[in-house]
């Protein structure tokens, strides 16, 4: 097939899962023998604009006319049977839609975050999930909140996106392809079409670096920002402490808002060491060398990245119990949940899945099957090319709408013993 990837790249001062997440997957295409282009922006280059062309960068988030013109003239030329897009704020818009529908050509789009009922899409606020904005088309509480960047300003051409091109995304995309089954849910019961929604986990590259032994450290990796659970994680390690230990060391490791608080935590210590910011390698050799991943989201993950990761090495987790975590974890097999929130409970956690390590290595084991069966590379092509032929035969009038939950035929069925399944760094 001949697919047209559609992205506006994060700015590489800090570390995308987004970006990463494309950048597996048009290499996956290609390698499997499929044609991929790229239409991209990327917010690195606002940094080069004048000053008038910086102040104009918010009028571009609701729409960029130019970016509709310039996409549907390519898509002439090039022709490709479908257009896969991924993320277009700030510098692309959703005109991206409205050039795709000039030429004629079908859309899926992966929902990475909650930006269709959420205007930063984090279903986040004040260290708490918020969900004020689900149902409100005109997304009033998160400018009253200032919820973008904690600036009402920032927060209005958002909002404004949100209402006006509401309905051009749920016509103009055939099929939106969502991470989670739990964020699916949340889509469904905010007035998304369910029948558009499919889902279709991220994996994880099988890099080779496998857990030997039983491991050397508990490893936070991820962004340092509240959202992600850092401050409980170290009032949590604070009380294990208190209390004589785990006998290995906790790492943390990122970049973020938090890292001088996280630095200044960590210094001093023999228990603890912050390794600031780790290259891809230096990630895949530390998921490997652990007891243990930990995250410890506040808020909803709509997949978790790291927690496939460690799958993919045969380490479990400590997760929150909610959002996608109780899909990619079944609690007490491939890892541990915690009660989202709870520093005691995950402190227990943590001490649960240190103590036993015959437990921990069985868990180990069962963590990479679940990965096989749902995070590999070959079940990520076969999911990924099966919602692109859906859509392009409903096209061309010989196929059928897209599955709810995204199973179709393709990899194992979902597992519903207790509504989870398998998982954004």
């Amino acid at each position: 097939m001949h697919v047209l990837v559609v992205h506006n790249r994060y700015s590489s001062a800090q570390p995308s899962g987004e970006n990463m997440v494309v950048d597996q997957e048009v290499e996956l295409l290609r390698a499997a023998g499929h044609r991929v282009g790229l239409f991209e922006r990327r917010s690195d280059d606002i940094a080069a604009r004048s000053l008038p062309g910086k102040v104009a960068v918010p009028l571009l988030v609701p729409w960029n006319p130019s970016v509709r013109k310039e996409l549907a003239a390519l898509l002439r030329t090039e022709r490709p049977d479908v257009v896969h897009v991924h993320n277009v704020f700030p510098l692309l818009s959703p005109a991206v839609l409205a050039g795709c529908a000039d030429a004629g050509v079908p859309v899926v789009a992966t929902l990475h975050n909650y930006t269709q009922v959420c205007p930063p899409g984090t279903l986040h606020r004040d260290g708490r999930e918020c969900t004020e904005c689900v149902g409100s088309p005109a997304s009033l509480p998160a400018i009253r909140h200032g919820c973008y960047r904690g600036s009402r300003p920032a927060t209005v051409p958002l909002a404004v996106s949100l209402l006006v091109n509401r309905r051009r995304w749920w016509s103009g995309v055939e099929r939106f392809f969502c991470i989670s089954a739990a964020q699916r849910d949340i889509l469904v019961r905010s007035g998304m079409p369910p029948e558009r929604l499919a889902v279709k986990h991220n994996f994880v590259p099988d890099h080779g670096a496998r857990r030997e032994g039983d491991g050397e450290q508990l490893l936070f990796l991820g962004r340092l920002a509240e959202a992600k659970g850092v401050g409980q994680l170290m009032a949590a390690w604070d009380e294990i402490a208190a209390a004589g230990g785990v006998g290995v060391p906790l790492v943390i490791a990122g970049a973020g808002p938090l890292e001088r608080e996280v630095s200044a935590w960590a210094a001093g210590r023999d228990d603890v060491r912050y390794a600031g910011l780790y290259d891809p390698r230096e990630c895949r050799r530390a998921i490997a060398r652990s007891v243990a991943v930990v995250a410890p989201s506040t808020a909803l993950e709509t997949f978790g990245l790291v927690v496939a990761e460690a799958m993919a090495a045969g380490v479990p987790a400590v997760a929150a119990g909610h959002g996608a975590f109780t899909e990619l974890i079944e609690d007490g097999v491939t890892g541990l949940l915690h009660r989202p929130g709870d520093i005691g409970s995950l402190a227990d956690r943590l001490r649960l899945i240190t103590a036993g390590r015959s437990r921990n290595r069985e868990m180990g084991r069962a963590a990479r099957i679940r990965y096989e069966q749902g995070f590999s590379p070959e079940v990520g092509l076969e999911r990924l090319v099966e919602g692109y032929r859906a859509v392009i035969a409903a096209r061309s009038g010989g196929g059928e709408s897209p599955s709810p939950t995204g199973d179709g035929n393709t990899g194992p069925r979902r597992d519903t013993r207790a509504g989870r399944d398998g998982g954004s760094r």
